[in-house]
Parts: structure tokens; C-alpha cells; sequence
């Protein structure tokens, strides 16, 4: 998101927020419940710090020279357990989301940023903070807004089957660390939704949005049906 509001030369806010009116109108097209709570995740940096602090003050977690701080992994017993991952099986780099910088400051190459801290390609995305200037990492801000608003353990917790390793897992590992409680009871992942047997990607040229359909004449209330016409676990085709 920071690289798609330089690219398009907005600031971050103005940025995403074209896109979580696109997802708010498209949930009241298709007839769903808008959610008594809308967290955003730039709207929690204190809870993010916080949590950091506490991960910091158990030994979970430590600072780097740079100023960025990283998950230990090897301090949570059972990680990858989600996704029934054993320690030789764990991936460098698994998110995907970190730069050649990164692997220099890390006390083992498989540990997780926490906090990034503040470069000149953030541009004015930053905040302030007790542990340094900078901003969160991708998976800090999940473990702080659902214990925040749900408690700890909370019942369902749901997202693809993408997401299982490493942002689920990276989120049970903070949150169990941090608060000695169980995170979630029960996990809900959905497989993906294919186009003609291939998985739905812009670069493919098969990505649809809702409003993509209904230009072609498809009914939203066929669309809904379509969509819940498939088990969640199973991948469903889109022909």
C-alpha cells in the first residue's frame, strides 16, 4: 500500500480508502451484514507498540542495531503447529515482504518483523512511538484488533487458506506469547476462487470484481448464489 500511494502519488489514507468503499459498497450489493465494528489498522499504532513492548519485556522479541525489532521464533514452542509445519520445513522470508536489508539485522533468518524501522522509501509513512519511529509490521496489527475487540481466546477466526502460514501462524505466536491464553478455538479457512481452473490473478488477466460481473449482466443475487453454492473448503470454479 505504500508503494501503490507514492505510485499514484496520494497519501496512504486517500489510498486505501477507495478501496474499503469498493469492498463496503460490494458487501451491500451482495446483501451482507456491514460488521458492528470497522477497526483500521492505522488507528491502533498504540495498541501495536504495546504489544511489542511486551513481547520485548518476555524475551520474544528483540531490536535490532537498525532499530527494527523481529519476532524470535525459536522462543515459541509449537510454531507452525496451524499449519502442521515442522521447525526444518520453515521458510526464509515467508511473507514475502522483506528487502535484502532485512536478512542482515536478524538473529535467525525464519524470525518475523514486528516493527520496521523508519527509511526514506516509507516516504511520510511513520508514526512517532516509546519504541522507535517507524511503522508495524503485516501481522502485529491482527493479534492487537481481534484480542482488542473480540477478547482472547475468541471463537471463529476466518481468511483464505493462503493465510494459514505464515500470517495465521505469525498470529497465534504473538498473541499466545503476549497474553499466556489461547488465541482462537476454531479456524475457518476457505479455498480459493478459480477462473476457468486457474486461481484469479491480475496478472493472469482472469481477475473479476463485482462490478466487472454486473457490467457482463450477471444478477448480484446470482452471483451470491453462486458464491455460496460451493463447501468453503472446496476450491470453486468460476466459468
Amino acid at each position: 500500500t505504500i508503494k501503490g500511494s507514492q505510485k499514484e502519488k496520494k497519501t496512504l489514507k486517500g489510498f486505501t480508502e477507495f478501496y474499503t468503499k469498493e469492498f463496503l459498497n460490494d458487501l451491500k450489493s451482495l446483501n451482507i451484514e456491514i460488521p458492528e465494528i470497522l477497526p483500521r489498522a492505522t488507528d491502533e499504532i498504540k495498541g501495536m507498540v504495546e504489544l511489542i513492548k511486551i513481547l520485548l519485556k518476555k524475551g520474544f522479541a528483540y531490536k535490532t542495531n537498525q532499530g527494527d525489532i523481529y519476532y524470535k521464533i525459536s522462543k515459541f514452542k509449537n510454531y507452525g503447529k496451524l499449519a502442521l509445519l515442522q521447525e526444518d520445513q520453515l521458510k526464509q522470508n515467508a511473507d514475502g515482504r522483506l528487502n535484502n536489508k532485512d536478512e542482515y539485522g536478524k538473529e535467525d533468518i525464519r524470525d518475523f518483523a514486528l516493527w520496521k524501522a523508519y527509511n526514506k522509501e516509507d516516504g511520510d509513512v511513520f508514526w512517532e512511538t516509546e519504541i522507535g519511529k517507524g511503522r508495524p509490521g503485516w501481522h502485529i496489527e491482527c493479534s492487537v484488533m481481534s484480542s482488542k475487540y473480540l477478547g482472547q481466546p475468541f471463537d471463529i477466526h476466518t481468511g483464505g487458506v493462503d493465510l494459514i502460514f505464515p500470517h495465521h501462524t505469525n498470529e497465534i505466536a504473538q498473541s499466545e506469547a503476549a497474553y499466556e491464553k489461547k488465541f482462537v478455538n476454531f479456524w475457518v479457512h476457505n479455498e480459493h476462487l478459480m477462473v476457468n481452473g486457474q486461481k484469479m490473478a491480475k496478472s493472469a488477466g482472469n481477475f473479476y470484481t463485482l462490478n466487472d460481473l454486473i457490467k457482463k449482466g450477471y444478477n448480484v443475487k446470482s452471483i451470491r448464489y453462486e458464491l455460496l453454492s460451493t463447501h468453503y473448503k472446496t476450491k470453486s470454479d468460476f466459468r
